[in-house]
């Protein structure tokens, strides 16, 4: 038997069949007295202190504590949460993140959201002396070295990609009256959940503005409920003012038309909001999955026939590579800073908190213009 007085003053004792087995538990709890860790609440699981985090973090977005909640409680809450958490170590964590890579097929994007509510209990176990440093550090970047791995890099259409998705939509009457909300995302690079929940009292026709002010999110993972609901913009930067473009104001006049030849008004209320522009044939707002699935068909089609008519012409075909919504909004991103200079203003109207952000996209977009550039200075430069 071996007696000690934890960090609370409390006296405890543990036991041992040899002396030996003994000197290692007393090792082991001294070197937790000196690092400040927790003596006697070796049972503490992950899920306990998961339950812990889910009652605190009241901090973060009800849509981003949802998700976060939905992949913890899927992914590791039967399993890898049920680990006490003093026996948890960085291999073990490792070895769960490269099973979800390998058996599960998880996507990296996902794998980084999941990742971050794991580091963040870990660092409240940490905080709360039950562990002595986070297993989690760098195994993120671990993981995504040995899988060759990296978040997908969101590309923009290029100028005669998005003339030919545009193109297309109009000229068929199958798609044509998705013109208006694909024109209003080219238009103003606004988020599908800001578009989504875009209501006609956002825009001012007389100054020419559209006031970007809610988020309108799709949930579908909560005891597989399915519903929408309306939120602020996750940051200050997301409540903004953007400029109606000609092209955009003809777009929502358009839609406006549209329902009311067939006959179609808005059915939605959601948490108040109603009056939204954009509306499926029940007068409900779009879903973003549908979005993009008209996306892929779109662009399917359009394919298809691209590859047939450039095989009669004797040409190379434009082909439209496979996007998504978010992809519409780095395209406009792509295309303004093409021809604005002033990053602060890029980064005001698409409501980039962080303006390195901003200046990714805009490096990006411009580097094909400063190569076209020096190509120019050419024998110009009398360096020899």
């Amino acid at each position: 038997m071996y007696r000690y007085t934890s960090t609370d003053g409390k006296r405890h004792a543990v036991y041992a069949a040899d002396l030996n087995e003994l000197r290692r538990k007393e090792e082991k709890i001294q070197k937790d007295i000196v690092n400040g860790i927790r003596i006697g609440e070796d049972s503490v699981t992950l899920n306990s202190i998961y339950e812990m985090w889910k009652k605190d973090k009241t901090s973060l977005k009800q849509t981003t504590k949802s998700n976060y909640i939905y992949m913890y409680e899927h992914f590791v809450q039967n399993d890898f949460g049920k680990r006490k958490i003093r026996d948890i170590r960085k291999s073990d964590v490792r070895r769960f993140y490269n099973g979800l890579l390998d058996a599960k097929s998880m996507k990296v994007n996902t794998l980084d959201g999941l990742h971050t509510v794991i580091h963040q209990l870990f660092n409240l176990a940490v905080d709360d002396c039950y562990i002595a440093k986070n297993p989690s550090d760098g195994v993120m970047g671990e993981c995504k070295r040995s899988h060759n791995l990296d978040a997908p890099k969101r590309h923009a259409l290029t100028i005669p990609q998005q003339e030919a998705f545009v193109g297309y939509i109009r000229e068929h009457a199958k798609y044509r009256h998705w013109l208006p909300l694909f024109t209003t995302f080219l238009g103003t690079g606004m988020r599908v959940s800001e578009l989504v929940g875009l209501r006609w009292e956002d825009i001012n026709l007389e100054e020419g503005y559209i006031e970007v002010n809610h988020n309108t999110v799709y949930h579908q993972r909560e005891k597989g409920k399915c519903y929408f609901s309306v939120s602020t913009p996750k940051t200050e930067a997301g409540t903004r003012i953007i400029p109606l473009l000609p092209e955009v104001r003809k777009a929502l006049e358009d839609e406006k038309e549209h329902q009311k030849e067939v006959e179609v008004s808005c059915t939605a209320s959601i948490d108040g909001y109603t009056n939204f522009i954009f509306l499926n044939r029940f007068g409900n707002i779009h879903n973003p999955q549908t979005i993009n699935r008209t996306i892929k068909r779109i662009t399917i089609a359009y394919n298809e026939q691209e590859m047939e008519a450039a095989d009669m012409e004797g040409r190379e075909p434009v082909l439209i590579p496979p996007f998504s919504c978010h992809n519409l909004r780095h395209t406009f991103c792509t295309r303004y800073c093409e021809n604005e200079t002033n990053l602060k203003v890029i980064q005001e109207i698409m409501g980039h908190k962080d303006i390195a952000t901003t200046m990714e996209i805009y490096a990006e977009a411009t580097k094909d213009a400063k190569v076209k550039s020096f190509g120019n200075l050419e024998g110009k430069i009398k360096i020899s």
